[in-house]
């Protein structure tokens, strides 16, 4: 399958100019079941990242966008009551797909953000009463203006946990701006882009990257890692469990977009920022120094040896 991943990261990168190392941390998060929030400022490309990656995996796609009247029941779905069929029947809302885009989620309120988030969690809807399965594979892409911006609702540290990558597109460099201005002159690139894979070979794939192997020094790695974010003296609440599982998750798929039946070392360093970053508060202290999250988990990753292991798939 390692030809098909690389298949379907070079078709979005033919949408997504110069942002290579973007698309493939958004798709590795998509191998390893995870969602993915962006935040970034409009008009960077994130609805067109979301749509590429929908047609090059044959994926249903529905787009919400977040305002402060959005309601739960537009999330999760409601039902009403049929005359003809003499019953309540379930409306679906905007999650009953493969690729949900929420755009703008902290622009909602509080209850509608936890409905999505639930869902996310859950894999499964309830409404009055009855579960309903969401579809299979379901990843949820997401974005939010960045803190500070007038009227938005900052989504609470336990809502952010769920998010398996925290990424920020960010502007193009000069080259990919004048690429992308060329381009658009006479179409748009989205009308271009092909299918790669079905669904069903997606979920092959997620299933294939869940088998990957990892390690006795790998896992006691990450271990050492989330540890040393623990007892930091700048960051007052470090990475969970949680967190430390979804570190392995996405190393997983990393070693899988890679060609590897196994993951390295290298795998766990090139994920675990953007995978722990949302993750943890930092001590009051450290803002005022200006240390940001990412600092800090760049100067742990600097401090914690890496394991020496033999760098061949398991026997």
């Amino acid at each position: 399958m390692l030809n098909k991943s690389q298949e379907v990261i070079e078709e979005v990168k033919k949408v997504i100019v110069g942002k290579d190392e973007i698309v493939k941390k958004v798709f590795m998060a998509i191998l390893a079941k995870g969602h993915i929030l962006l935040e970034d400022i409009p008009g960077v490309g994130k609805t067109t990242l979301a749509l590429a990656f929908s047609q090059v995996m044959g994926l249903d796609f529905n787009r919400i966008q977040f305002t402060p009247d959005v309601v739960a029941s537009d999330i999760v779905g409601f039902t009403i009551y049929d005359k003809e069929k003499e019953k309540f029947v379930y409306k679906p809302g905007a999650v009953m797909c493969n690729l949900l885009l929420g755009d703008e989620i902290n622009r909602t309120s509080s209850r509608t953000q936890a409905a999505l988030l639930e869902v996310m969690e859950e894999g499964t809807v309830t409404v009055d009463g009855v579960t309903y399965d969401v579809p299979n594979p379901f990843i949820v892409i997401a974005t939010q203006n960045p803190i500070g911006s007038y009227g938005t609702q900052v989504l609470p540290q336990s809502q952010l946990d769920r998010f398996m990558l925290k990424l920020s597109i960010g502007y193009p460099d000069f080259e990919s701006q004048v690429e992308i201005l060329r381009e658009r002159q006479s179409e748009q690139p989205l009308d271009n882009v092909k299918q790669v894979i079905t669904k069903e070979e997606l979920l092959k794939m997620q299933e294939e990257v869940n088998n990957i192997y990892v390690s006795d020094p790998i896992l006691e790695y990450i271990t050492y890692l989330t540890e040393a974010t623990r007892n930091h003296p700048l960051i007052l609440q470090g990475i969970s469990p949680r967190g430390a599982l979804t570190v392995s998750r996405i190393a997983k798929a990393n070693a899988f977009v890679s060609g590897r039946d196994y993951v390295v070392p290298e795998d766990i360093i090139d994920v675990f920022i953007d995978t722990c970053s949302h993750r943890i508060i930092l001590e009051h202290k450290s803002k005022i120094a200006n240390n940001t999250a990412k600092d800090i988990l760049k100067e742990i990753l600097e401090k914690i040896e890496t394991p020496d292991i033999q760098k061949k798939a398991r026997a």
